[in-house]
């Protein structure tokens, strides 16, 4: 039973018969408690000078005693060296020297001098007091010792640089609670020996880079926040780690501090006690060498766990406070964990038998990570207010649910995608920042990425235990590779559970059913065969959605091993993006497709569309989609604004930025109204009132962002809501229950869907393989990498597409993606051609480069109608 358990029992006792006796053993613990401290006191001063003895030694030239270093057969020890010996001999009683009369008053006298044994917390004026009182004397030993007790102290540090007045001796004992089992003299010994090493270590030398005139004033932050003065405690370092013989203070102090912290907070529920106590942590990492080489192997460990064991409203409350940093203040404290992680995997032999998620410090630095995450996120510019509104009609659930529950594997996340508990606090989701402080790839690890076994992670992602931890549930700190092939086990259990379900749903039932996504079409009827199909399976049962596709072509022999039904789905995107349809419309400017507010076709149709990139990520094809990322921002949730026309109508956004940053009368000068006009498929004007009488309602200087708003709203959501929730409907039909929406930003959905931009054909040419007599070494293959890697940017893109049926890379770059070169036949007037199916080349073995290189340009230049298989 601790102390503030006793407080609230103690009412309650004088009522009962037992009450005295309480009270006797109240009494009896002050007692105690006096008692300890005292004893601790007599502990410390003893260690003080067994260290100085070590040391310094008494000043007798023929003191015999051993363990003194005025001896003349000791040897001399380092001041790490001599802490640790002088709790040693401490426990073991050994003999102290008096002091010789020459060194009386000097070295021996170090323990009567002013050491400030009253001051148990610290402001900013206290620091510069005892730093001018040192700097007189020069000797910091007595600053170091305080540094040493208040910042290895929870109670000291919590109560020290705050705002508001100094606290009460009330105050701090309300905030002790500790585990009474504790051995009080060895923790106050070994603090005290740490303080009297610290007196002539060397530590390194840093300053806070602009850390004491940050973009943001967090020092006056409200009272709901934190009542600690951030901006002295940046001042007090900045000035005390300039410092070498002060700075070793900080390091040793928190070795002390971080175990005790951890305990509290793990055993002792002192944060719901007391919120005060975040104030620590907030000291404690505005110190800005936390992130080298010294605070790496122990400190910082130690600290990163304690941390991590914050309960969700401090986590909370802590990255609304960072949130308020500048950037640079943020990519110092994201450096440092990141620092600490890097240390960690790369200092260590992470595998399958030796997981990388079994390390406590990299698993405690990444919950860290997490903090910072959000608090970027929140520092930047954020939009919480534009949010699609959900499907009016739920995704019907399967029939096999019932045999599911009958076989106990319920539908895995039936509730809907996971949420971080972190975002569910903040009330803020990754999709709604437009800038972060820092960018988001300065959170990603890579030295981590090459050492995770995603398989394991998975595993660890999806059955949620305490004991073991996935980085899956830190997104930002996985690249795109990793995340992909989370999310590619994701899909092939789902894939296989579908599959196992199905058979056995065909025992309990007696009849045939399929345990494939089957697809049977037409190549000339391709769009009306599957969108038949895939109505009935949606209406009928979607959760065959998720099974593995299997597509065939009527009339031809092919058994589909990814090659059929990526060719399947090339045909599909070719059909529906064709201009000619109408169902969406196509700018020459931006390369960019964007739903016809004004097309005929059915909702259905758009359905299809939505299935079909839902299915695409969900079977790992690449489809040759050019969508302005507005629409992947939608399909997370988020409706489209103002900003979002830059890449969907860039047009119409410097039109309507122009508007805005006009300085004359926009009412006299442009004349405009609240109706505009917009063309439909024929090229007829069509007016739209986006007020009510529109028509009426000039725009002026005083509502024209009314105006653009309400005209951004109108282009981006308003005049394609019917396409797109159908659109929307049916991506989510196959994603539904995917972990997508969790890991991945709009910019990632992109990548999976269309893959990157960035081409790297130096690292296709060191993953190519070759077939039918050809190798590495081949006259014709040498002279084809010098003829392809002289190609200009644009015949490059069209080479990739001739070969692969896109021009994109896969998620990881081109060097992810199999590409094979096969001979095909001797020399010969014929082109190459290509199977984009399987990525195969199939090349002749042309006598000359020139021929090679002529040949070459008019298959990939000629390729639409012939030459692809």
């Amino acid at each position: 039973m601790n102390s503030d358990e006793r407080d609230c029992e103690l009412p309650q006792a004088e009522t009962s018969p037992a009450g005295g006796y309480d009270r006797i053993q109240e009494e009896s613990h002050i007692e105690n408690t006096e008692a300890s401290r005292m004893k601790r006191a007599a502990a410390k001063h003893l260690i003080e000078r067994y260290y100085h003895q070590l040391t310094e030694g008494c000043g007798n030239d023929s003191c015999s005693n051993a363990w003194c270093s005025s001896s003349r057969g000791s040897n001399r020890l380092d001041n790490n060296a001599a802490a640790v010996k002088a709790l040693e001999l401490y426990k073991i009683n050994a003999k102290l020297c008096d002091p010789h009369p020459s060194k009386k008053g000097t070295t021996m006298n170090h323990c009567v001098r002013d050491d400030f044994k009253d001051v148990n917390y610290l402001t900013e004026e206290k620091v510069y007091q005892i730093l001018h009182m040192c700097g007189e004397k020069e000797d910091y030993s007595p600053l170091i010792r305080v540094i040493g007790r208040v910042f290895s102290s929870a109670e000291g540090l919590v109560q020290s640089f705050r705002r508001s007045k100094p606290p009460t001796k009330e105050e701090l004992k309300s905030l002790q609670s500790k585990d009474e089992d504790k051995d009080e003299d060895e923790e106050e010994a070994a603090a005290c020996s740490a303080a009297a090493m610290e007196e002539d270590s060397p530590g390194s030398s840093s300053r806070l880079d602009g850390a004491a005139s940050g973009d943001n004033d967090v020092g006056k932050l409200g009272p709901d926040e934190v009542s600690v003065d951030i901006d002295a405690v940046r001042r007090v370092y900045q000035r005390l780690l300039s410092n070498d013989k002060i700075e070793a203070a900080f390091l040793n102090a928190l070795v002390y501090l971080s175990p005790n912290v951890e305990c509290d907070l793990t055993y002792h529920n002192v944060y719901s006690r007391d919120p005060n106590y975040l104030n620590l942590f907030v000291v404690v990492m505005e110190n800005s060498n936390l992130h080298s080489p010294d605070y790496l192997e122990i400190a910082l460990p130690q600290f990163c766990r304690a941390m991590s064991k914050l309960p969700l409203p401090a986590l909370a409350k802590l990255a609304r406070l960072w949130s308020h940093y500048s950037a640079e203040q943020i990519h110092r404290i994201m450096e440092t964990f990141q620092q600490l992680i890097t240390y960690k995997v790369v200092s260590n032999e992470f595998n399958s038998r030796n997981l990388v998620n079994d390390d406590d410090a990299v698993v405690a630095a990444t919950k860290c990570l997490k903090i910072v995450y959000y608090a970027n996120v929140m520092g930047g510019e954020v939009d919480t207010e534009h949010n699609e509104e959900e499907d009016e009609e739920p995704i019907p659930e399967s029939s096999e649910l019932t045999l599911q529950e009958l076989l106990g594997e319920e539908r895995r996340n039936k509730k809907g995608p996971r949420v971080d508990p972190l975002e569910t606090e903040l009330t803020i989701r990754t999709s709604d920042s437009r800038r972060p402080l820092i960018p988001f790839q300065e959170f990603v690890n890579e030295p981590l990425n090459e050492v995770l076994e995603m398989d394991k992670d998975y595993t660890f992602f999806k059955v949620e235990t305490e004991n073991k931890f996935s980085f899956m549930t830190c997104p930002f700190i996985l690249n795109a590779v990793t995340k992909n092939l989370g999310l590619y086990y994701d899909n092939r259990i789902r894939m296989y559970s579908e599959r196992r379900i199905t058979v056995l749903y065909s025992l309990v039932q007696g009849q045939q059913l399929n345990p494939y996504l089957r697809l049977k079409v037409r190549r000339d009827h391709i769009i009306d065969d599957a969108l038949v199909r895939l109505e009935m399976i949606a209406m009928e049962n979607p959760a065959d959605l998720k099974k593995q596709l299997y597509v065939e072509f009527e009339g031809e022999q092919g058994v589909d091993e990814g090659g059929v039904s990526k060719e399947f789905f090339q045909l599909v995107v070719e059909e529906i993006f064709n201009p000619d349809i109408g169902m969406f419309a196509y700018d020459e400017r931006t390369k960019m497709f964007w739903f016809n507010p004004s097309s005929f076709e059915n909702e259905g149709q758009f359905t299809l569309i939505g299935i079909v990139l839902g299915l695409a990520i969900y079977n790992n094809c690449i489809l040759d989609v050019h969508f302005p990322m507005v629409v992947y921002r939608k399909l997370m949730g988020k409706k489209g604004t103002f900003r979002d026309l830059a890449d969907s109508n860039p047009v119409l956004y410097q039109s309507l930025k122009e508007l805005l940053e006009y300085e004359g009368s926009v009412e006299e000068d442009m004349m405009i109204t609240f109706q505009i006009s917009q063309t439909d498929l024929f090229g007829n004007p069509l007016m739209y009132d986006l007020r009510e009488n529109g028509d009426q309602i000039p725009v002026t200087n005083e509502n024209r962002k009314e105006f653009v708003a309400q005209y951004a709203e109108y282009m981006l959501n308003k005049s394609v809501e019917k396409q797109f929730k159908a659109f929307r409907r049916g991506f989510h039909m196959v994603t539904n229950e995917s972990p997508l929406k969790y890991l991945f930003r709009p910019e990632e959905i992109e990548l999976l869907i269309c893959g990157s931009r960035n081409l790297d054909f130096q690292a296709l040419e060191e993953t190519t393989e070759y077939d039918g007599g050809y190798s590495r070494d081949s006259r014709i293959i040498k002279e084809f990498w010098e003829t392809l890697h002289s190609f200009a940017e644009e015949q490059k893109r069209l080479f990739l597409q001739f070969t692969t049926g896109t021009d994109r890379a896969p998620v990881g770059g081109l060097g992810k993606l199999k590409m094979i070169i096969a001979k095909n036949g001797p020399d010969t007037d014929r082109l190459p051609t290509s199977h984009t199916c399987f990525n195969v080349l199939l090349l002749p073995e042309y006598d000359t480069k020139e021929k090679l290189r002529e040949r070459l340009l008019k298959a990939i230049l000629y390729a639409k109608g012939f030459g692809m298989l």
